[in-house]
C-alpha cells in the first residue's frame, strides 16, 4: 500500500506531500489542483509503461506544466509586505513524482534537455535527469535499491554491492528499460506494481458512449477505461467474481431491479430488468446517471483487484440517491484495494467518512486549497505536519 505521495512543481503543485491510506477522499473547491494531483498520479503510472515523457509533451512540453509562481513564496510575500514577483532559481528547474509505502519508494525528475543538446524537432519531450527506487518508506542511502543519475543506471546485486547497467536513452525509464528478473528483481516488482494501478475518469455516458452499443463478449475480470466491455464486464462478476454484492449493488440503487446481460451471435448486450416494466431496457435507453453508476459496479467490483485504484469524480452525472449506493461499492472494493476517490460532492465524502468506520476501514480525507496560486493541504501548518520525504539530489 501506498503511504506517501509526493508531488513537486507540477501546476499548481508547488510541493505537496500527502500521507495515504486505504481509502483516500480528495476534496476541495474548483481551481485548488485536485484535477493536478490526479493527473500527475497517472503521469507516475504512465513512467513505469515508458509514456510519461509522451504524456507531458502532450500537454504542451515541461515548460507548460511547471510551477508558473516564484521558486519560494516568502513570509513578507504572504503577508503582502511585498509582492509576488520572480526571482533567479537557485534549485534545477524541473518536475518531481514519487510515493513511498513499507516495501517501496519510487521517485523521478524530469528536466530540460541541456542547452547544447543537438538540434531536434522534439523539442517537447522533457528528460529524466534522476531515478531512484529504494526499500521502505523513506529514501536513505542504504536503502536503495535501484539508482539512475543522467544516463547512468545503477542496481543493487544480490550481495549488497552494485550492478553498473549500460546507459540509457534520456526519455526513457529504467522501470521500463532494466527491469530484469536476474539483475534487478526488484524493478521488476515495482513496475509491476506501478502498472497494475487503474484510472476512470469521466467515462463516457453520451448517446454515442462506447458502452451502450452491442460489443462482442469474452471474459473481462477488468473494465476498460473507456467502459465498452461494460457487458462482459458484469457478466464476468456473475459467473466468477461477488455476484451477491453486485446484485446488491443495483436493487441498492434501483429497488427491484435486476441486471441480465443477454448474448446475440457472442455480441452481449445489457438490459435492465425494472419493477413495474413489461420489458427490459437496453443499454443505449438507459439515463448517463444509471449507465454511469453500472459502469462504477463493474468497475469496483471488479473480480481481478488492483493494488490501487484512482476514481476522478465519479459522482458526475449522479442523482444525489446514488451517492450512498456509490460509497457503499467503493467501501466494499477497499476490502481488496486501496482506493483514492477525487470529488466535487460533499455528500459523497461525507458518506464514506460516515460509513468506514462501520466497515473498520481507515479513511484519510485530503482537503486542497489555494493559497497564493499554490495548492496546500488544509489545515496544514507546515513542513513538520507532512510525511517524512527526501527526494533523490540531482
Amino acid at each position: 500500500m501506498i503511504t506517501t505521495l509526493a508531488v513537486e512543481n507540477y501546476r499548481s503543485l508547488r510541493r505537496l506531500i500527502v500521507p495515504l491510506d486505504r481509502l483516500n477522499v480528495i476534496t476541495g473547491a474548483n481551481g485548488t489542483g485536485k484535477s493536478s494531483l490526479y493527473r500527475a498520479l497517472r503521469l507516475l503510472a504512465d513512467t513505469a509503461r515508458g509514456g510519461a515523457v509522451a504524456a507531458l509533451a502532450r500537454e504542451g512540453g515541461l515548460s507548460s506544466v511547471l510551477w508558473a509562481g516564484p521558486e519560494k513564496i516568502s513570509r513578507a510575500m504572504r503577508e503582502g509586505v511585498h509582492p509576488i514577483q520572480g526571482t533567479v532559481r537557485n534549485a534545477p528547474v524541473g518536475l518531481q513524482l514519487g510515493f513511498a509505502g513499507d516495501e517501496f519508494g519510487y521517485a523521478v525528475d524530469f528536466g530540460h534537455p541541456p542547452p547544447d543538446y543537438p538540434d531536434s524537432l522534439f523539442g517537447l519531450d522533457p528528460e529524466i535527469k534522476r531515478e531512484a527506487t529504494w526499500a521502505g518508506p523513506v529514501l536513505r542511502p542504504a536503502a536503495l535499491l535501484s539508482d539512475r543519475a543522467g544516463p547512468a543506471v545503477r542496481t543493487r546485486t544480490a550481495s549488497g554491492g552494485w550492478h553498473r547497467s549500460q546507459d540509457i536513452r534520456p526519455y526513457d525509464s529504467m522501470l521500463s528499460e532494466f527491469a530484469d528478473p536476474q539483475l534487478a528483481p526488484d524493478l521488476l516488482q515495482l513496475r509491476e506494481l506501478i502498472r497494475s494501478w487503474r484510472f476512470y475518469d469521466h467515462v463516457r455516458t453520451d448517446a454515442q458512449a462506447p458502452a451502450r452499443a452491442a460489443q462482442i463478449g469474452t471474459r473481462t475480470p477488468v473494465l476498460s477505461a473507456d467502459g465498452s466491455d461494460l457487458p462482459a464486464a458484469l457478466q464476468t462478476i456473475r459467473e466468477t467474481g461477488d455476484h451477491g454484492a453486485l446484485d446488491a449493488a443495483v436493487d441498492a440503487a434501483f429497488p427491484g431491479s435486476r441486471i441480465d446481460v443477454v448474448s446475440h451471435g457472442g455480441r452481449f448486450e445489457l438490459a435492465l430488468r425494472q419493477h413495474g416494466l413489461l420489458r427490459p431496457l437496453g443499454a443505449a435507453e438507459l439515463s448517463d446517471g444509471t449507465l454511469r453508476y453500472l459502469l462504477w459496479a463493474a468497475a469496483l467490483l471488479t473480480p481481478r483487484p488492483p493494488t490501487l485504484m484512482v476514481l476522478n469524480e465519479p459522482e458526475t452525472s449522479l442523482h444525489p440517491d446514488l451517492l450512498a449506493p456509490l460509497a457503499r461499492l467503493i467501501l466494499t472494493a477497499t476490502r481488496d484495494t486501496q482506493i483514492i476517490v477525487v470529488t466535487h460532492a460533499r455528500p459523497l465524502a461525507d458518506t464514506l467518512a460516515r460509513e468506514a468506520p462501520r466497515h473498520r476501514i481507515d479513511l484519510n480525507s485530503v482537503e486542497l486549497v489555494k493559497e497564493f496560486g499554490e495548492t496546500t493541504v488544509a489545515g496544514r501548518e507546515g513542513p513538520l505536519d507532512e510525511p517524512l520525504w527526501y527526494w533523490p539530489k540531482r
